[in-house]
């Protein structure tokens, strides 16, 4: 599963935060002080994007926790047709570049199966991203109960990340992946789940309760 070493910064963001350091230092001892200091905003940013803070997990049996910061933007009933073949309750997270994209397991169970899925990268928080949109999705077997989660990629992000493999088994809230620059997460719960969030909230991951299982 994902580490990040007691640093509130996950490891995949090392990559993209140490050249760009570099280069800003190296603009900085040569005089380029306009050319520096935007590489330096670049460099905050991105080491801004990447973090990884520490969240305490909230007390209670059968919750589901967030998996990820953002805003809620969608609550509804569906019939999920690919993977749990039944009718759940879907929430959808909108993440902007803005949000911690580190993503956590919203309970705990046995990872049944992850599947990536190419395809296109239309703005996160329309309909039809969690359809088309490239995305990775997990079941994790909980009890008797299956839960869904999706990664969706965004307009920007380009790229999901997924530790999770079939038979790790999870605890709440456990660090298992991201998705770099603005993206979705959707979930589907059963469809009797009773949901503590409604449309336009702001949540953060951990910390927050989606819903108690029944």
């Amino acid at each position: 599963m994902m580490k990040n070493y007691g640093i509130p910064v996950a490891s995949e963001g090392w990559p993209f935060i140490i050249p760009l350091a570099i280069v800003t230092a190296l603009l900085f001892a040569f005089g380029w002080k306009n050319t520096a200091y935007v590489s330096l905003a670049l460099t905050v940013f991105v080491l801004f994007f990447f973090r990884d803070p520490e969240r305490l997990l909230p007390k209670g049996a059968d919750l589901v926790v967030s998996p990820a910061d953002g805003r809620v933007i969608v609550i509804k009933d569906v019939y999920e047709p690919d993977y749990l073949k039944q009718d759940v309750k879907q929430v959808s997270i909108f993440l902007s570049v803005f949000n911690v994209h580190v993503n956590r397991a919203p309970v705990g169970g046995t990872v049944e199966r992850v599947k990536y899925n190419p395809g296109k990268f239309h703005v996160a928080s329309v309909d039809k991203a969690s359809l088309d949109n490239e995305q990775t999705s997990m079941v994790i077997v909980n009890g008797k109960r299956k839960i869904l989660v999706k990664q969706i990629a965004g307009l920007i992000a380009r790229r999901i990340v997924c530790y999770a493999k079939p038979g790790d088994v999870l605890t709440p809230g456990e660090r298992y992946g991201l998705i770099r620059f603005g993206s979705r997460v959707d979930l589907f719960l059963p469809k009797d789940t009773e949901l503590k969030v409604k449309v336009g909230d702001r949540i953060k991951g951990v910390r927050d309760i989606i819903g108690v299982l029944k």
